[in-house]
């Protein structure tokens, strides 16, 4: 078998769940770990191996990280995919590490869903609003105002709402 009949085998099988539930946004998705899991039968039955390169391929005006997935048969042959993510370095409540490894984890996982075609296009994932849209008018004052106490900006909020006076002004006290 050809490595693009062993990648064409598992693209074809392979079964991932979403075992992660992300409670702000209230969607289930599957992390890196998760699809790596679930390749995990394959590798002895097709004899390949999976691994994922990262590197640092710039730093301005942002850090953008290189993900790159792998999988190389037992002759050496080999076939990648790559996902490319910036590093939000203004990201609130986030130490860099944290900002770092938000991003690995980001592209690895699109790097594995990029090579084994995982369709994230339907993934809550995906198109996550948190389950507000854009603009769309602030509903839980009490979320808000405990997001401004843990740290979080009222910019931020006003980013992404629409904001009565009265909603602004009781943020503003907090």
């Amino acid at each position: 078998m050809t490595i693009n009949q062993k990648l064409a085998t598992i693209q074809t099988k392979f079964k991932s769940k979403k075992s992660r539930f992300n409670s702000f946004g209230k969607y289930y998705f599957r992390s890196a770990e998760d699809i790596l899991e679930a390749t995990k039968p394959y590798l002895l039955e097709l004899g390949v191996s999976i691994r994922i390169k990262e590197k640092l391929i710039s730093t301005e005006p942002m850090p953008i990280l290189e993900s790159t997935a792998v999988i190389q048969d037992e002759k050496g042959m080999e076939l990648k995919a790559t996902a490319l993510v910036g590093v939000d370095l203004n990201q609130k409540g986030m130490q860099t590490p944290q900002q770092f490894g938000t991003a690995s984890s980001y592209g690895k996982k699109y790097a594995l869903g990029n090579l084994f075609l995982i369709d994230d296009t339907a993934d809550s994932d995906a198109v996550n609003t948190h389950g507000k849209n854009a603009g769309s008018i602030l509903k839980d004052i009490e979320k808000a105002k405990s997001y401004i106490k843990s740290g979080g900006k009222l910019d931020a909020i006003k980013k992404k709402y629409q904001l009565t006076p009265q909603q602004e002004a009781a943020l503003k006290t907090v």
